[in-house]
């Protein structure tokens, strides 16, 4: 009776909301002049003014599908008390990747973070401190912290697979995602969280992971369990975090981690980090890559399995590569992997884990399309969209089809039609700082898995979950392995 209470009362303050919203959008479209701007084509929608909620709610993908071969690179949708415009394809995405912060930003659209990550960092701080805190993710993945973080990747992976046995069933999903996390705990959080106390923090991270729904994008603190819940698990860890610094600190002892590089950064003003901007950069670190390696790790395997050619051209380079190098595993020896390298590309091609980007306008800007300058009005919220924008077939041949050979020299779909053909991790000046770390931990699982077993994926292909926050896999991947060696075949 309580949680029927509960739901209702947030029902009904639902639906005060959006009559609010729905008689705010009728009284400005009676009163505000017109204007003489060249606005792009407007998505049709019924019914009137929520028409549009309504479609994007269906499922933005399916919109974009169904309105982009009427309505071109650009157009806008009526989103009850905000208009979204999308700009589709590397013709008309430059000014969505290259546009100064003033121009058009990311904070307003993406303050609903603010209670996974905490106060004082990223989206709750002015744009040049983020910046500055952007800085510290970047020293902490510079080449040379790289090259020290694959040894774990690598020892985590060869750690966790001689749990297998020497043949038999798993679900590769929840394989690769245990695994995922395991290396991002010892790779950014720290040696005493893996070692002593990754139950605790990840059950932590769970709840925060829960935490985070659809309705917390409009709603962030609305008091319902998984937002309490979320607010308890951020506490602790902060907690945690607390002490595990004070502790390196008196201790003087410096890890390989990005913990210890957040714990020694220092602000342009020369003021240090403080415990909570340190624990609050290390949860957007692993939000940040911990679903989005999961994600593609496990559509990598499930591609690689369903197409035998590419499985076939990956294990062949993993042979050539052990003839060189023996069973060494280091950086360079990764990146070597240039097969291996197209087969993850091509996945996230496929399935960028984040179907959408956003920005919100604070200036009028122009764009200029087959002919066509349209007007975009500031306070327009501004989208591109990499889950429908890397299969444009004017780009990408047979673009629903698993290729990895189209990023191979002379082919370079994705540098044909510009340079922001392939925005799997966005580009420009918000590009995606975790790259080249994502690629080295899917590399570092995915050459030890070619190398030490056979596999038959056993389950049907799997589907995408459109339900999901951060868009993944659905259901289970179940595969059948058997324990090889090619190192003396």
């Amino acid at each position: 009776m309580e949680l029927d209470l509960m739901d209702n009362k947030f029902f009904n303050v639902g639906l005060l909301i959006l009559a609010t919203l729905v008689a705010a959008k009728l009284i400005s479209a009676l009163i505000m002049p017109k204007s003489g701007k060249r606005l792009p084509p407007v998505i049709k929608a019924w019914p009137p003014v929520i028409g549009g909620l309504l479609r994007f709610l269906k499922g933005p993908i399916i919109m974009l599908r169904e309105e982009y071969p009427k309505l071109g690179n650009v157009f806008t949708l009526n989103l009850v008390n905000k208009n979204i415009t999308f700009l589709i394809g590397p013709e008309v995405s430059a000014h969505f990747f290259k546009a100064s912060e003033s121009d058009l930003s990311q904070q307003e659209v993406y303050r609903f973070n603010v209670p996974t990550f905490g106060p004082g960092v990223v989206f709750d701080v002015d744009y040049s401190i983020r910046q500055e805190q952007f800085r510290f993710f970047t020293e902490a993945l510079r080449a040379n912290k790289l090259k020290s973080y694959v040894d774990h990747m690598v020892v985590e992976a060869q750690d966790y697979f001689t749990k297998w046995g020497d043949s038999g069933e798993v679900d590769l999903k929840y394989e690769l995602e245990h695994l995922i996390i395991l290396t991002a705990s010892r790779c950014l959080l720290g040696r005493e969280v893996r070692d002593k106390l990754f139950d605790d923090v990840s059950a932590l991270f769970h709840d925060l992971d829960n935490g985070m729904l659809p309705i917390s994008v409009l709603f962030p603190y609305l008091p319902i369990p998984a937002h309490r819940r979320r607010d308890r698990a951020r506490k602790k860890l902060a907690h945690i975090f607390a002490n595990i610094i004070t502790s390196r600190k008196e201790s003087g002892k410096s890890e390989n981690d990005m913990l210890q590089c957040f714990i020694e950064s220092k602000y342009k003003d020369g003021r240090s980090t403080t415990e909570g901007e340190v624990t609050g950069l290390l949860i957007a670190a692993l939000f940040a890559g911990q679903h989005t390696s999961s994600i593609t790790s496990t559509w990598t395997g499930a591609y690689l399995l369903r197409y035998k050619q590419f499985l076939s051209e990956a294990v062949e380079e993993q042979k050539s590569i052990l003839k060189k190098h023996g069973d060494h595993v280091d950086h360079d020896v990764l990146s070597e992997m240039e097969v291996l390298h197209r087969c993850i590309k091509e996945a996230l091609r496929l399935h960028p884990p984040l179907i959408m980007l956003l920005r919100q306008s604070h200036a009028d800007f122009s764009v200029s399309n087959d002919g066509k300058e349209y007007d975009i009005p500031s306070g327009h919220i501004v989208a591109t969209s990499p889950a429908f924008a890397n299969r444009l077939p004017s780009i990408y041949k047979n673009p629903d089809t698993f290729d990895p050979d189209r990023f191979s020299p002379g082919r370079d779909e994705d540098k044909a039609a510009g340079q922001f053909s392939y925005i799997s991790f966005g580009g420009g000046r918000h590009g995606c700082l975790g790259e080249p770390f994502a690629y080295l931990q899917i590399k570092a699982i995915w050459s030890h898995l070619l190398r030490n077993f056979d596999f038959e994926l056993i389950s049907p292909f799997p589907e995408v979950d459109w339900n999901a926050m951060v868009v993944g896999v659905k259901g289970k991947v179940m595969v059948r392995y058997k324990r090889r060696n090619l190192l003396v075949e």
